[in-house]
C-alpha cells in the first residue's frame, strides 16, 4: 500500500514540475505583464499629421489598458531630437515610437540594445545598415491618393456633364511642402486617378518650402483657386488648404480632398474625401511583439525588407474616410470600392502607368517612361518615385 501511495506521490510531483516548467515556458515567451511606450511627435495634435500618428497611441491605451504606461513627447524638431530620446530612454521605455525625420534615432539606438526603435521612414532603407533594434514602416499611402484622385475625378466628370466646366478647365491644385520623392509620388498618384475618370484633367503645384505653416498653405491654396483649380488637396500640415476652399466655395465651385485627417467639420460644404495612413495597425503589432518577446517583422504582415515594412489596403495599413455624400458625385463610392479590391487583389502596377514621360526636377537627364510603368514601395516603405509628368502637372512659382 505504502508503494501505491509512494507513487501517486510521485506521479503528483513530476505532474506539478511540468505544470511549473510550462508556466516558465509561457512567461518568458508569452508575454510581459506590463510595457512602457514612449511617443515623440514632430508637432502636436493640432496638426493633421500629428494628429492621425497619435491615434496609434489611443489605440494601444483602449486595447492594453493598465497594462501599458504611455510617455509622450509633442513639438520635437528633428534636430532637437536626442534630449527628448534620452529622456523616454532613461524613463524605462521598451519601445519608442517617432513620427520625425531625423537621422539621430537610428545613430542613437545602439546605445539602448534592450529598447526598440520605430520611425516612420525618411528614406530610401533598402541598402542601409541598421541596428537590430531599430525599425522603419510606412503605409503605401500612394493607394490612398490614387483613391481619393477617383472620386476627384467622379467630382469633375459631374461639373464637366452640368456646364459647370469644360474638359480643358479640369485642374486640380496641389499644396505640398517640399519636392521630396514621398511628396511627388502622392500628389502623381492623385493625378492618376483623376485622370482614370477624365482624362483630361491636369494639376497645378505650389510648394511652400515648410511642413506647417497655416498661412502660406492658405494663400497657396487661394491662388491655385484663383488660377482656376476646380479640386484642391495637400500634402502640408495645417488646415489652411481646406480653410482655402471652404471659402472660396461661397462664389465658386471648388472642393477639398483632405489627407492625414478628415476636413468635414472645417470644410462641410467643399469636403470631398480624406486619405490617410492608419497607423495603429503598425504600432498595435509591434507592442504585441514586445509585449510577447517576439522580433517586430515576425509579428507583420505586408512588404518586409529587413527591419523595413509597408503595407497598403490589403492589410488596414491605408483608408479612406469620410466620404461627403452630400457633395461627391453619384457613384463615386463605387468607383473608389472598386479601386480598393484592385489593389487588395494585388494590381497594384496599374498607378504610375501611361502614355508619359517623367523628369527628375534635380536632374533633367534623369527620366522615365511610364509606358513601362512604376511599382512604387517595391524596394522600401519609402515612396521613391520622384518624376514630374511635365505634359500635365504644372509647378508654379511659390509667391505665398
Amino acid at each position: 500500500m505504502k508503494r501505491v501511495y509512494l507513487a501517486t506521490f510521485l506521479t503528483c510531483l513530476a505532474i506539478l514540475g511540468a505544470f511549473l516548467c510550462l508556466f516558465r515556458i509561457l512567461n518568458i515567451t508569452g508575454g510581459r505583464e506590463h510595457l512602457t511606450v514612449g511617443f515623440i511627435y514632430d508637432n502636436d495634435e493640432s496638426t493633421p499629421y500629428t494628429y492621425n500618428f497619435s491615434l496609434a497611441s489611443d489605440a494601444i491605451a483602449k486595447k492594453y489598458g493598465e497594462r501599458v504606461e504611455i510617455l509622450a513627447c509633442s513639438n520635437v524638431l528633428d534636430e532637437e531630437m536626442e534630449e527628448p530620446l534620452r529622456e523616454l530612454a532613461e524613463s524605462g521605455c521598451d519601445i519608442i515610437f517617432f513620427n520625425g525625420y531625423s537621422e539621430l534615432v537610428r545613430e542613437l539606438a545602439p546605445e539602448y540594445p534592450d529598447i526598440q526603435f520605430c520611425q516612420t521612414s525618411y528614406m530610401d532603407m533598402s541598402d542601409q545598415t541598421v541596428p537590430a533594434n531599430y525599425h522603419t514602416f510606412k503605409g503605401e499611402a500612394y493607394q490612398g491618393r490614387y483613391v481619393s484622385g477617383i472620386a476627384a475625378g467622379m467630382k469633375i466628370k459631374e461639373m464637366i456633364s452640368e456646364g459647370i466646366i469644360t474638359p480643358d478647365q479640369a485642374c486640380i491644385g496641389f499644396v505640398a511642402a517640399y519636392p521630396t520623392s514621398e511628396v511627388i509620388s502622392g500628389y502623381t498618384a492623385f493625378l492618376l486617378g483623376a485622370r482614370s475618370v477624365v482624362p483630361s484633367t491636369t494639376m497645378h503645384v505650389r510648394y511652400t518650402q515648410t511642413w506647417s505653416s497655416y498661412p502660406q498653405e492658405k494663400s497657396a491654396a487661394q491662388q491655385l483657386i484663383e488660377e482656376g483649380c476646380v479640386i484642391i488637396s495637400q500634402h502640408t500640415d495645417t488646415i489652411g488648404p481646406a480653410i482655402a476652399c471652404e471659402e472660396a466655395s461661397d462664389t465658386r465651385s471648388v472642393y477639398f480632398v483632405g489627407y492625414n485627417q478628415s476636413m468635414s467639420e472645417v470644410a462641410p460644404g467643399s469636403s470631398l474625401v480624406t486619405a490617410r495612413i492608419c497607423w495603429d495597425s503598425y504600432v498595435l503589432a509591434a507592442v504585441d511583439a514586445v509585449m510577447k518577446n517576439r522580433s517586430i517583422e515576425s509579428n507583420l504582415t505586408g512588404s518586409i525588407h529587413g527591419n523595413d515594412v509597408s503595407a497598403g489596403f490589403e492589410n488596414g495599413w491605408v483608408e479612406l474616410e469620410d466620404l461627403n455624400l452630400q457633395v461627391a458625385a453619384p457613384g463615386t463610392e463605387k468607383a473608389m470600392n472598386n479601386a480598393i479590391d484592385m489593389f487588395k487583389r494585388g494590381y497594384s502596377d496599374t498607378v504610375f502607368k501611361g502614355n508619359f514621360i517623367g523628369v527628375d526636377p534635380d536632374d533633367p537627364t534623369d527620366t522615365i517612361d511610364l509606358r513601362n510603368g512604376y511599382i512604387e514601395n517595391e524596394r522600401t516603405s519609402y515612396p521613391l518615385f520622384h518624376y514630374i509628368l511635365t505634359d500635365i502637372i504644372t509647378i508654379d512659382d511659390t509667391d505665398t
